[in-house]
């Protein structure tokens, strides 16, 4: 489908991410035979809690909250591919499904978001392929005491970025999401898997990069401050480069002004629905969170937002009710 350029869009207007995917798809209650279904029917470990495997057994859940969040204003979808790697899915001794996984969660979210740029061709909705940071680290040891210790090594993390790119690419998205970095050396594995991708594909699309501050200190896990995460990363030609999860909106704030201020990419944004309870929800209503996205975008701080875990189609309709009202931030 022929569709302007997300990179010419961006400019004209303050684009809507959608909101989480994990909250909803608890809603319906999946049991350990939805995930099976009959792919999966005779696999040897557990795989309730694996939301990645729903593209393969019900896509059609998936297509349902996709369609909430156009409906809602989204600009953009992500993949439910967050954890789509070899790395993550051997919890689940579902290395070999990682190129289906990624391919079919691709095509379920393109086929929404074709559905709707048809019915209103003047406002074209996009497909990011959602990349997580993995459950391992290349900076730390996850044994304090073996702190020389590593889970993974960058040739493994390349491998598995790059079988998940190809695949996704290969599905038909129309840009990359890598997204809650907790340690820049993995998103940089990340992005040279990306690179050489392209290059094996001849072709480029565009790259969105979010991190996550993890706490009030203002550091991502492996240390790093807003400024020097950008510094990190700028190597690389982005779309965007922001910030997700782990904090409320009122807290990131500070972090999107860094960012705001010292380069000239896009800025992105997509928090929690404020800070978990002591249950680990989110009670953060659609109207409390506008009220604090309403000072990013009274500062010019943005070119996309949206939101992170305990967001729903009600919070993105807020946020992109709102952003509808205001301009972009301005890039050169």
């Amino acid at each position: 489908m022929n569709k302007p350029k997300i990179q010419d869009i961006i400019k004209e207007k303050i684009l809507v991410l959608d909101g989480a995917m994990g909250s909803l798809i608890q809603t319906y209650k999946l049991e350990e035979e939805d995930f099976r279904g009959d792919h999966f029917k005779n696999h040897t470990h557990p795989v309730k809690g694996n939301n990645d495997l729903l593209a393969l057994v019900r896509p059609d859940i998936l297509k349902e909250i996709h369609s909430k969040y156009l409906e809602a204003g989204a600009d953009i979808l992500e993949t439910n591919t967050f954890s789509g790697t070899t790395i993550a899915q051997a919890d689940y001794a579902l290395e070999h499904a990682v190129y289906d996984i990624n391919f079919h969660s691709a095509k379920v979210a393109k086929e929404a978001a074709d559905e709707y740029t048809t019915k209103n061709p003047n406002r074209p909705r996009y497909v990011a392929g959602s990349i997580g940071p993995t459950n391992r680290t290349l900076s730390m040891s996850p044994d304090v005491n073996d702190p020389g210790y590593r889970a993974v090594s960058w040739e493994e993390l390349v491998k598995a970025y790059k079988e998940q790119t190809e695949a996704l690419i290969d599905g038909g998205v129309d840009l990359l999401l890598v997204e809650t970095v907790f340690d820049t050396l993995n998103a940089k594995a990340c992005l040279f898997a990306i690179d050489e991708i392209f290059d094996k594909k001849e072709i480029n699309i565009p790259v969105m990069v979010s991190g996550t501050i993890t706490d009030a200190s203002g550091r991502t896990l492996s240390g790093q401050t807003a400024e020097a995460f950008l510094i990190s990363v700028s190597h690389f030609e982005l779309l965007s480069v922001g910030f997700n999860c782990a904090l409320g909106a009122n807290m990131m704030k500070p972090y999107l002004e860094v960012l705001s201020n010292n380069t000239n990419y896009g800025v992105s944004a997509h928090p929690n629905a404020g800070l978990p309870n002591e249950f680990g929800e989110y009670d953060e209503s659609p109207a409390d969170m506008a009220i604090q996205i309403k000072e990013f975008l009274d500062n010019n701080l943005v070119n996309i937002i949206g939101g992170c875990c305990g967001t729903t189609p009600d919070h993105i309709k807020s946020i992109a009710d709102l952003a509808n009202t205001y301009k972009p931030r301005g890039l050169k």
